[in-house]
């Protein structure tokens, strides 16, 4: 194994422009792909992150069928202490809110609307909308009388602040929900649902209105590291009561359009992905093929002296994966260099920061570091490279000593 090691390493650089050039195309592509991965799946941190703190949060514990069917009896008995206990447990952002369904009314228009009560103090930890109010300011106290709405709801129902909204449905004890409450503030959050009919009343005040008592819809939890939000669900989960029917929720059944957009952007980039790659297998194909047939003769005379066909196609297979190393290993250390660079200074555009700057959060995108990303790119590219010079060392097994010897 040694001789042969050393002779598929000499028979490389016996025309070194032709091996530096094909371990240059599988370096580039090398580096595409380790660039292009770790950017991408940083992209969807980015995307998630950006979605989930708007209002929905990372996890949310619920009563089950809640999800499926939020009616307004399925609430979590003391809520607000079962949230205070998460904190207490090391979670860093724990928020308690109820939501019911009312007539929002002022002057002569009325709209349809979701009411969410919500905890002032911890909201802010959950969501980003209580720093996206525009006009006025975000509710004060937890028992305030005080409403902040929506910027399209507002101009719907051609509301100001220091105006009155009058909210009417229907409580959990099937009790008529009434209250005037002026609204202190105006918030645009870039979600155009949330913005277009949304109201949030403090907790304590839609607890008394709607005839909640102590009781909520949802426990949402955010500020997790994504990489172990697995473990921290299982953490949660311990610490639920067991004669509640309470579930856990994760964000993909919260939100599963995101998951889905996701699934469907890395199938459509890894189409691409895989065209470069067959592209520049097939160039890395012709360099293999064109070796072999230089070197026809050199394999006769082989033959004649007794080594088997194996012996000679294992020595070309040899020879590309050395050749296919050297071009993924430099293209490995490029596409590292590149994504550990943008991991800590992060990627952007021109107007990508404008464009973020609207929901509150950063526009730059930062590089996702990991053994998969940085090696998946690379091993898929050694795969089909290694897989391509099958061919030609195939067409050893085809060849007798006497043509090969006399071949033109």
């Amino acid at each position: 194994m040694g001789i042969t090691l050393r002779f598929a390493w000499r028979n490389l650089w016996r025309h070194p422009r032709r091996t530096w050039l094909t371990a240059s195309a599988i370096a580039f592509s090398a580096t595409l792909l380790v660039f292009m991965i770790t950017l991408q799946l940083g992209a969807y941190d980015l995307m998630i992150d950006t979605s989930l703190r708007v209002y929905t949060g990372q996890l949310q514990v619920q009563r089950t069928g809640y999800l499926d069917k939020p009616q307004i009896r399925s609430t979590i008995p003391e809520a607000a202490s079962l949230a205070a206990r998460l904190r207490g447990a090391g979670f860093p952002a724990v928020a308690t809110r109820a939501q019911g369904f009312a007539l929002a009314s002022s002057g002569s228009r009325s709209y349809g609307v979701p009411v969410v009560g919500v905890e002032p103090a911890h909201e802010k930890e959950v969501s980003t909308i209580p720093g996206r109010v525009t006009e006025g300011r975000y509710l004060s106290d937890v028992r305030a009388q005080e409403a902040v709405i929506g910027a399209t709801l507002a101009r719907n129902l051609k509301v100001k602040l220091g105006d009155e909204l009058t909210l009417l449905g229907s409580g959990k004890d099937g009790s008529v929900a009434a209250t005037i409450v002026p609204v202190v503030g105006i918030f645009e959050s870039g979600n155009p649902e949330l913005d277009r009919h949304f109201v949030q009343l403090p907790l304590a005040t839609f607890q008394d209105v709607f005839s909640m008592g102590s009781d909520a819809h949802a426990i949402v939890l955010s500020g997790l590291d994504l990489r172990t939000l697995a473990q921290a669900a299982t953490r949660v989960e311990a610490r639920l009561p067991k004669d509640q029917d309470l579930v856990l929720r994760h964000w993909e059944e919260l939100l599963p359009g995101i998951k889905e957009a996701i699934q469907a952007d890395m199938v459509q980039n890894w189409f691409t992905y895989i065209v470069l790659i067959v592209v520049v297998t097939f160039s890395i194909l012709n360099t293999f093929l064109m070796s072999v047939l230089e070197r026809t003769r050199e394999f006769g005379v082989m033959l004649a002296l007794g080594a088997s066909p194996y012996r000679i196609g294992s020595l070309v297979m040899l020879e590309s994966t050395l050749l296919a190393l050297l071009g993924i290993l430099i293209g490995m250390g490029c596409g590292s260099g590149l994504a550990v660079y943008f991991h800590f200074e992060g990627f952007t555009f021109p107007g990508m920061a404008e464009l973020y700057g609207q929901f509150g959060l950063p526009g730059v995108i930062h590089s996702k570091l990991s053994f998969t990303t940085l090696t998946l790119g690379p091993a898929v590219i050694f795969v089909f490279t290694v897989a391509a010079a099958l061919y030609p060392a195939l067409r050893i097994r085809r060849l007798t000593p006497v043509e090969a010897i006399h071949a033109v």
